[in-house]
C-alpha cells in the first residue's frame, strides 16, 4: 500500500514528471505516507524539519504570524505542491506554520534520501529550482500589489485570475478558500472584503452566490483589477 501510494504521489508532482516511469518507481520507493486531520499542524516555526513533504490529497495552509499577532496566509498548497525545500538546501528551520485545511495525505522524503535522488536524477534539482523561482516571483508580485494597489484592485485581480467556466449571464468562478482566508491572502480584513464584493455587486460586475461568484461584466472587472475602472 505504501508503494502504491508513493507511486501515485510521485506521478502528480512536477518535480518528478521529467523522469521515466521506471525512474519514478525508484523515487516512489523512498516515499513514506503521512496523514493529518483538519486543523493538525504539519510543522510549526522552529521545528526541526528533515524531510520534503509533497501533498498527495487535500490542501495545506502556509501562514505566519505578523508583528501585530494576526495570522497572515501566505499560500495554499494543492496536490502536487511541496514544502521543505528550504530546509533541504540551507538547513534552516521553518519560520511559518503548515496546517491541514482538511484531511490531508502527504508523501515524505527524508533529506538524506532526497540528496541521493538528486545525485542520481539531476533533473529533480533543476525542477525544484524552477518551482522555487516561480514561487518567489509570485511572492514579489503579491508584495508589489500590496504596496501599489488598493484592496478593490487586488480583489478584482484575484477574481479574474481564478479558473472560470461559462455560465448563463457571464463567467462563473468558485472561491477556493473561505472569505476570511482570501482576505488574509490579499492583505485586508474580512469586513473590507465583504464590502468590496458588495460594491462589485452594486456596480453590476459580479453576483455572489455563496462561494460561487458570477462575473457578469468581465471587462469591467478587468478594468477594476488594472485600476482603470471609472
Amino acid at each position: 500500500m505504501i508503494h502504491r501510494s508513493g507511486t501515485s504521489c510521485v506521478g502528480i508532482v512536477p518535480l518528478f514528471q521529467g523522469l521515466s516511469p521506471a525512474e519514478q518507481e525508484t523515487v516512489a520507493a523512498h516515499a513514506r505516507p503521512i496523514r493529518r486531520k483538519r486543523g493538525d499542524a504539519i510543522h510549526r516555526p522552529g521545528d526541526d524539519v528533515s524531510h520534503l513533504l509533497v501533498v498527495h490529497r487535500g490542501r495545506v495552509r502556509i501562514s505566519h504570524l505578523a508583528p501585530n499577532g494576526h495570522e497572515q496566509l501566505l499560500r495554499v498548497l494543492e496536490p502536487g505542491d511541496f514544502i521543505g525545500e528550504t530546509a533541504f538546501v540551507t538547513g534552516a528551520r521553518p519560520d511559518d506554520w503548515a496546517t491541514a485545511l482538511g484531511d490531508v495525505e502527504l508523501c515524505s522524503f527524508d533529506h538524506a534520501d532526497l540528496g541521493a535522488l538528486v545525485t542520481q536524477f539531476p533533473d529533480i534539482a533543476v525542477r525544484m529550482l524552477r518551482t522555487v523561482t516561480t514561487r518567489l516571483d509570485a511572492a514579489e508580485r503579491l508584495i508589489a500589489d500590496l504596496t501599489s494597489a488598493d484592496v478593490e484592485a487586488r480583489l478584482a485581480g484575484y477574481l479574474v485570475g481564478l479558473p472560470a467556466r461559462r455560465d448563463a449571464g457571464g463567467l462563473l468562478v468558485t472561491l477556493p478558500l473561505a472569505k476570511k482566508d482570501i482576505a488574509s491572502l490579499l492583505g485586508t480584513t474580512p469586513e473590507t472584503l465583504s464590502r468590496k464584493l458588495a460594491a462589485f455587486t452594486e456596480a453590476g460586475l459580479v453576483t455572489v452566490r455563496g462561494r460561487d461568484v458570477l462575473i457578469t461584466d468581465p471587462t469591467g472587472l478587468e478594468a477594476a483589477a488594472a485600476g482603470t475602472a471609472p
